[in-house]
């Protein structure tokens, strides 16, 4: 049908990865009387709604807004540096420039679109991901022992292991036969000591997880549950361990949304390599702060 309309009726496909400040907004869902990343990118898109969808919203007397699909619905606090979101649109003369425009026009200093681009219509941010990529910062003050080597053995026990992380999951069925699926894959988990490049250089631990899919604050409780686990001075496998419990205050309360933020989502064959913490095992060897 849409080559027989032609012209400005063929449906085209916006991806935009986006950088944002999670403490401005009340996470990424649209959710009524408050300030959501979905919301101020719906409303500032809006302006590429036509056809019949505007028509429709005209008469019913509501502001166009555009319907925006997102690679991972961000938890209120948790911060972004490589979302991934896309949204349609069947305006022929709109351009890339246009749409990275109408998204850095609305809060400049702590929403910016680093990059849109046009894709084939049959792309999907969270259908057509093959990895995530998450950075968790955890700070460390003078009276903290955690040792930061322990923890990255404890993670890297993960890597290459398809398993349910249901007993990391908040918000999700435990059970595995029922809900959503809980087995995620994790490509590379690793932690390791840093220093900001801040007044005092601040010490922190700085964790590092790529998967092909997170649960619902998986990756907040999987750090403080590593932290605990290394304050206990656990075996080297004991997050793997814990995969066959079926009840959750076996793992630790989530970490701090603040200290959280999507870095990056892979797509077609890319390869997650350029991993941050990649060769991290010889920097946090006998590391203890």
């Amino acid at each position: 049908r849409s080559k027989e309309r032609g012209g400005r009726w063929e449906r085209r496909t916006f991806k935009i990865v986006l950088s944002y400040s999670g403490t401005a907004f009340a996470g990424w869902q649209k959710q009524p009387g408050f300030l959501t990343v979905q919301s101020v990118l719906e409303k500032q898109l809006g302006r590429f709604v036509d056809g019949k969808r505007a028509s429709n919203l005209e008469k019913q007397g509501k502001i166009k807004e555009a319907l925006v699909s997102v690679a991972g619905r961000t938890d209120k606090g948790v911060h972004a540096c490589g979302q991934v979101c896309s949204f349609y649109t069947w305006m022929r003369e709109c351009k890339e420039e246009d749409v990275k425009s109408a998204v850095n026009s609305a809060m400049p200093t702590i929403l910016r679109a680093v990059s849109a681009s046009e894709v084939n219509r049959d792309f999907h941010p969270i259908f057509s991901a093959k990895w995530r990529r998450y950075i968790y910062i955890f700070p460390l003050r003078s009276r903290d022992e955690i040792d930061v080597s322990k923890v990255a053995t404890l993670l890297r026990g993960l890597e290459g292991h398809s398993l349910s992380y249901a007993i990391f999951a908040r918000d999700t069925k435990i059970a595995r036969s029922s809900g959503p699926a809980t087995v995620c894959t994790l490509y590379h988990a690793r932690a390791a000591l840093a220093k900001l490049p801040v007044p005092n250089e601040e010490n922190v631990m700085v964790v590092e997880l790529v998967a092909d899919r997170f649960l619902r604050k998986m990756v907040r409780v999987l750090v403080s549950t590593a932290i605990k686990e290394a304050f206990a001075g656990a075996n080297d496998d004991a997050l793997v361990a814990l995969m066959e419990e079926t009840d959750r205050r076996a793992s630790a309360p989530p970490a701090p949304a603040h200290g959280l933020c999507l870095a990056e989502v892979g797509y077609g064959n890319s390869q997650a390599r350029d991993c941050l913490l990649r060769h991290c095992q010889h920097i946090v060897k006998n590391t203890k702060v």
